[in-house]
Parts: C-alpha cells; structure tokens; sequence
C-alpha cells in the first residue's frame, strides 16, 4: 500500500487540499458524505454555448477505518442526461459500497439541459476518476482499485469511460494540470440497466438527445455506442438489467456483454425477469433484491474487497 500512496502523493496538486467547498453532515450506514470536492479548482472546460453554472463535482463517502478496504467507485447516478437520480442512484449506492468498505464519489456531472453536450460529460467523468486517483493518500485508497459504477444514462457514462479512457477530448478552460496527467481508466465497471446503443431501434432517445444536443447526428450516436466501442483494454464488467425494462431495453446490457467477450474482457450479465427501469438498489421489490449480492460475490471475485494492506 505504501508503494500505491507515494505515486498518489506525486501527482497530488497543492490546491486540491483546500478543495473541499463545505461539509455536508448528513449520517448514512456505513458512513458520511463528510466533503464535497470541485473537479477543477478554477471553472471547469466548458463550450462557449454553454452556461458557467453549474460546476461538476463530487460527493465523498468514506467509509470506517475498520471496514475500509482501500476500494472506491466514482458512482453516475441516471437522469437520461438531463437531470440526476442523486437518491436511489447516488447516496444509497454510496451508502451501500460504505457499509462493504468502498469509498464512494457520486459525481455531479454536467447535463444536456444545461445546454452541456458531449464531450463535457466525458471529460467530467475522466476528471473525477483522475482526481480521485491523484488524492487517493487522502482518502486511503489504493489508486489501481477504483472503479466506475452507472446507472441508466448514468450507466452510459460509465461505459464511456470504460471504454474511452484513451481519448483526450478538450474544451475551452483552464490549462492541463498534474491530475490530468493520470490515467482515467477504471479498474473495472459496474453497469445497471444501462443506456449503450444510441442509435435504434434500442436506444433511449431522451438519453441522446440530451447527450448530442445541436450535434446529433447518425454517425456520432454510432460512435458513442459503447458496445462498439470495447476493446482488450476494458475493464472487467458486471452488468445487471430486467427483462421487463421498456426504457432502456436489455439489448443495451446484452449487446455490451457480447462485445466483452468477443474481446475477452472478463464480464458477468445478470438479467431478471421482472422489474421495471430504474430499480435502484431494489430493496421493495423481492424478485431483483438479490442482485447486489451478485454484484458482492463478482468484487470478492475481482479482489475489490480484500483489506488494504
């Protein structure tokens, strides 16, 4: 571990330790969103279109230093890229990756009704990963276990950052800095009933619309269909979908595991009968509850949540 927390304290920016904006004290199980962190310390890249408000950020969940297994998640909560599930797929995922000792970082990230189009939200959610590995001595997190957690649009997100981390798309803002020269590509992904094609039949269309915005187009919706987009280089996956979800179709989540393996990316598809799009953790609803246990049994299986040593 102490090999893992000097290349973190290398790339660690100054600033950053005055980065938290305030505190936010409210209690969850396992533990508390104790900061809330800008992705950049000045105003984010943004287009010239686009408002300066809102910026992206991070919610920061430890959890105890006895449970604490030196893992985290950057978790993308869903909204169709217009708005953000911040509740059952924000804190209650970060309340449950703290009760199994993850750190957990909901993001904030910048959304089409904002009139914020692709490329912002690849660029947020390649910073949060890179921020969070850059301070992860301050959150006690081993910097080669962190890994990005989506859901929906959110789901989307984070197959984009599985599977786009190369790429370095820019936009009008602040210079490259030291968190910028780290890799942003997680160690694995965690994909819930999430939106993959963009392009029909199976595509949720709120979700491109808002993601495209003035540049829609055919051919860029074919080129941000993640399951094109798998290489060797990506993550191992756990993919949870409902066979009865009529918003985002299961050929999204199934399209997604096939291409996995025909790159022989180490993946896990669990699809349920029932239950309707956006479930969340599912606690209410029997029949689906069960799949956070497979996704524990799937992160035992990756060494996700072995003790830091």
């Amino acid at each position: 571990m102490k090999r893992f927390l000097a290349l973190s304290r290398r790339c660690q920016l100054p600033a950053f330790s005055s980065l938290v904006v305030f505190a936010v004290l409210a209690a969850a199980a396992g533990g508390s969103a104790a900061e809330t962190t800008p992705l950049w310390p000045v105003d984010a890249p943004r287009a010239a279109t686009a408002p300066a408000e809102p910026q992206p950020f991070l919610d920061i969940y430890l959890p105890t230093d006895e449970q604490a297994t030196g893992s985290a998640f950057v978790v993308c909560p869903g909204g169709g890229y217009g708005g953000l599930a911040l509740g059952h797929e924000g804190v209650e995922i970060a309340q449950w990756c703290n009760a199994r000792g993850i750190a957990a970082f909901v993001l904030h990230y910048r959304l089409g009704r904002q009139g914020h189009h692709h490329p912002t939200q690849l660029i947020d959610v390649q910073r949060a990963i890179r921020l969070v590995r850059c301070e992860a001595d301050r959150f006690s997190i081993d910097p080669t276990r962190i890994g990005i957690f989506g859901f929906s649009a959110g789901g989307h997100l984070a197959s984009m950052a599985a599977t786009l981390f190369a790429e370095r798309p820019s936009l009008p803002g602040p210079p490259p800095d030291a968190v910028d020269r780290v890799s942003a590509r997680p160690d694995l992904a965690v994909l819930c009933y999430p939106v993959i094609a963009l392009n029909a039949p199976h595509t949720h269309r709120g979700s491109r619309r808002n993601l495209l915005g003035p540049a829609d187009s055919d051919t860029l919706a074919e080129d941000l269909s993640t399951d094109r987009r798998v290489t060797a280089a990506t993550p191992p996956t756990f993919i949870f979908q409902t066979d009865e979800d009529t918003a985002v179709p299961p050929e999204n989540a199934v399209g997604f595991y096939l291409a996995c393996r025909r790159a022989g990316v180490p993946a896990e598809l669990h699809v349920y009968q029932t239950g309707r799009h956006g479930v969340g953790l599912a606690r209410e609803q029997p029949a689906v509850s069960s799949w956070p246990d497979r996704l524990r049994d799937w992160l035992v299986l990756q060494g996700f949540l072995e003790p830091a040593r």
